[in-house]
């Protein structure tokens, strides 16, 4: 798909994201504009699953997760997916020392329950909360690092297989394969936690 003037979608996005990563300080002030609604959505869905009064709010989340990918530096950044992937992470890790940090995580105590993904049809009573599921990632991640790639990018990163699969230089067969045994892989986990 092209638009008007040609380009792919994310063409000018994945363009200016190669000219900050070798350097280019003004081209991170023409992709904000362009990726800041992408972020807010991503937060907000991140933001979904935390209990209700979170001292963080999505516009915070999204400030923040600028602020570290500022601090950023020389990333050689290969397109759009890998922009939200590396932002997702971001997102993640700031939600999850959040979460740490105000002692929530304490045998569960006091943190609120989150739905690994709706699309698994799972019941809410199999749900884990953040934290859990950051550690299952990282036990997945040591084990097989592209499936805790894959689930990075579609869950936390939003990316369709095709986006995840082009991220990851495989096939959407493979994507696809690598998410059904990761949320096998990781509802054991959790459930073993729990």
């Amino acid at each position: 798909m092209t638009t008007a003037a040609g380009k792919r979608p994310g063409a000018n996005v994945t363009a200016l994201l190669v000219s900050w990563g070798a350097g280019d300080e003004s081209a991170l002030s023409q992709l904000i504009p362009l990726v800041h609604g992408e972020l807010r959505r991503l937060a907000r869905r991140l933001m979904r699953g935390e209990r209700d009064g979170h001292t963080l709010q999505t516009t915070a989340l999204v400030n923040e997760a600028y602020m570290r990918l500022v601090d950023l530096s020389r990333v050689r950044w290969q397109d759009r997916a890998h922009f939200f992937a590396i932002s997702a992470r971001l997102m993640r890790r700031i939600l999850v020392d959040h979460a740490r940090s105000r002692k929530y995580v304490k045998r569960g105590g006091g943190t609120r329950q989150i739905v690994f993904d709706e699309a698994l049809v799972l019941p809410h009573e199999r749900a884990a909360d953040l934290v859990a599921l950051d550690d299952a990632l990282e036990a997945l991640a040591a084990v097989d690092p592209r499936k805790s790639q894959v689930v990075e990018l579609r869950y936390f990163g939003g990316l369709s297989v095709e986006e995840t699969a082009e991220s990851l230089g495989v096939s959407a067969e493979t994507v696809m394969r690598d998410w059904r045994l990761a949320k096998v892989w990781l509802l054991r986990e959790l459930s073993q936690q729990s």
